[in-house]
């Protein structure tokens, strides 16, 4: 059995405890965004490992997808698993590999209900059969996000969830919450809620278009409750 911490500062050690003016040790290593500006607002300087984010946005279309694709571009690269869980629109393959993702490292699950896709997200997790997750869920219970960053804890995975912004008001389990807005060409990101001090002023971030369209080139469709996946090196 484990000593228990002694001092304060031992029990900072343990980077699940932070002080209120400074931001938090990341508990698994983050992984950068790609945009300098909101690396420096994250606790580990990017998105959290072993740990759920949410980003709630405005509306479809406005970049969501693009704020997360360099640190896809990199976990990819290095022959990682990324799953994609009821996505809105189907990935576009060749845009995705034109920024420089590795499509053969992309699984996509496609699910009719919100109770699938948490299903699959949360199996996928515990199985840590991805290093980032990404899901799109519209009315979430705080029960069922408890049980995703959980399993994300446990994985040592990304989790990342899209919800709209109506459900920002909603008590959230999250250890870090983004709302996401367009602002003139590029995305207003305001963090609302990360393990530390409270963030500032908005981030305004420059992002390029959308990856998700329906296209004809796009990863074959798939029936409900099936995956598109493609072999992988772990």
């Amino acid at each position: 059995m484990a000593p228990r911490p002694t001092s304060l500062e031992d029990i900072l050690l343990q980077r699940s405890v932070w002080r209120g003016g400074t931001l938090a040790q990341a508990v698994e290593p983050a992984v950068p965004t790609g945009f300098a500006d909101l690396d420096r607002e994250l606790p580990g300087g990017g998105w959290p490992g072993g740990a759920l984010t949410e980003l709630l946005c405005a509306e479809e279309g406005i970049g969501q997808v693009q704020l997360v694709l360099p640190a896809l571009v990199s976990l990819t690269a290095a022959g990682q698993r990324v799953a994609w869980i009821a996505p809105p629109y189907l990935p576009y393959a060749p845009a995705l590999a034109a920024a420089g993702v590795d499509p053969t490292c992309i699984a996509v699950v496609r699910l009719a209900s919100r109770r699938d896709a948490l299903w699959a997200a949360e199996q996928a997790l515990r199985a840590q059969a991805c290093k980032a997750l990404l899901v799109w869920l519209r009315g979430a219970r705080y029960v069922e996000l408890r049980r995703l960053a959980l399993a994300a804890e446990n994985g040592a995975a990304i989790c990342l969830v899209f919800r709209p912004a109506e459900e920002a008001k909603q008590p959230t389990p999250a250890s870090l919450r983004l709302t996401l807005a367009p602002d003139g060409g590029k995305v207003s990101a305001r963090i609302v809620k990360r393990r530390g001090a409270p963030a500032g002023k908005p981030l305004r971030i420059a992002v390029a278009r959308p990856v998700h369209a329906l296209d004809g080139a796009s990863f074959a469709a798939s029936p409900s409750r099936s995956a598109v996946a493609r072999p992988c090196v772990s």
